[in-house]
């Protein structure tokens, strides 16, 4: 099948490199490809590019330039924010059940370091469940994870009680916001958080950078022992001509935001509703509460996920049972069993997400193949 045939519904694993992102990259490649850290003039110039990426980049974050840390992607960036801000008396870490595996893996090995981890109650649609908070021992808390909007459901969380609590009882909150950065917009100072993490290539940006967003009051360990770079936080070359494309990409969203939203919760609301009118009984994960324009996570009752996912690959839909770092697994995805989904739904969960440069053309198309696709597979 032609490559041009083929329908990328799959943009919450990555998206493609925005023409203009990839134009800012090549000429950032001609001026300033030394090493920043070096004192000459040309690196100066490497040194001079950075900082005016990192103040833009704080700049489109609600952030102050000092609070950004380059990192190599999200996952960096939590496990630093994670393990680096791990340092308070009280230890014990407190996340949303079924989060990003760097998240959850980061917490685990806090655990076996003699951290205890606890659950944080969450609703049918993943919501944290805000009446249950009296139940909680704030002070015995150290530190609270949370991904402001889940990479699988779309889910966007509403953690402004857990800022509140957390900022009350002196705990450390981290956000994860690699899937909402370049969706919805960001305000580190307002959003209240001790940390925030963001990658580029969620958002039209290149593979192999992101962002560690820390307040500059709370000391940071670094995960990595070497040079001083990123006032002693990360060391390590800092990627010069990766943060420009990052920066440029999350530019480009900021610029066009309400117009990409509408577009994308316009593809999403009619790609739904054509499968309701298809292929039903369906089941949208989410869709009783708040969501990430772009994203539809649907279960096909009498359907095998796995076999569906291959059959629409095949019928060329690119989608996916949940994150990709998680994708070779073969069990539920963890937020749907604690969302308390039935057996027959968490087998027969796929999620689709869409990015900003496709049409209604194409949704069409893919109501067309997604329903073919299901109603072989139930006759199965």
């Amino acid at each position: 099948m032609p490559a041009s045939s083929v329908l990328y519904f799959d943009h919450n694993a990555t998206t493609p490199i925005h023409p203009a992102v990839t134009e800012e990259m090549a000429r950032v490649s001609t001026v300033a490809w030394a090493n920043p850290g070096s004192r000459h003039r040309e690196g100066r110039r490497a040194r001079q590019v950075l900082e005016d990426a990192r103040e833009r980049l704080a700049k489109l974050l609600g952030a102050s330039p000092q609070e950004v840390v380059w990192t190599s992607g999200g996952t960096e960036a939590n496990n630093l924010a994670i393990l680096g801000l791990a340092r308070s008396e009280r230890r014990v870490a407190a996340i949303l059940p079924g989060e990003h595996p760097s998240l959850e893996n980061p917490v685990a090995l806090l655990t076996r370091r003699g951290w205890t981890r606890q659950d944080l109650p969450i609703d049918s649609d993943g919501q944290f469940r805000s009446d249950a908070a009296e139940s909680i021992d704030w002070e015995g808390l150290g530190l609270v994870t949370v991904a402001l909007a889940h990479s699988e459901t779309g889910v966007i969380r509403d953690i402004g009680p857990l800022v509140e609590r957390c900022r009350h009882h002196g705990v450390a909150f981290h956000v994860d916001t690699v899937q909402a950065a370049g969706k919805r917009p960001l305000d580190f100072h307002r959003l209240g958080a001790t940390s925030l993490s963001l990658a580029a290539h969620k958002f039209g940006g290149p593979r192999g950078v992101g962002a560690l967003v820390v307040s500059e009051t709370l000391p940071l360990d670094p995960l990595l022992r070497g040079g001083l770079q990123e006032r002693e936080r990360r060391p390590g070359t800092e990627p010069v001509v990766l943060a420009a494309g990052m920066v440029r990409a999350l530019e480009l969203w900021t610029a066009e935001r309400e117009t990409r939203t509408a577009h994308l919760r316009q593809l999403r609301d009619r790609f739904e509703a054509g499968l309701r009118e298809t292929c039903a009984p369906i089941v949208i994960h989410g869709e009783r509460t708040t969501r990430l324009a772009n994203t539809s996570n649907i279960a096909f009752p009498g359907c095998d996920g796995e076999a569906l996912l291959v059959s629409l690959d095949l019928a060329g839909i690119c989608a996916s049972l949940g994150t990709a770092c998680s994708s070779g697994a073969t069990e539920p995805a963890p937020i749907l069993v604690a969302m308390g989904c039935p057996p027959e739904v968490l087998r027969s969960s796929v999620r689709f997400s869409f990015g900003p440069d496709q049409t209604l053309e194409e949704i069409e198309q893919g109501i067309g193949i997604v329903s073919q696709v299901v109603k072989r597979n139930r006759a199965q």
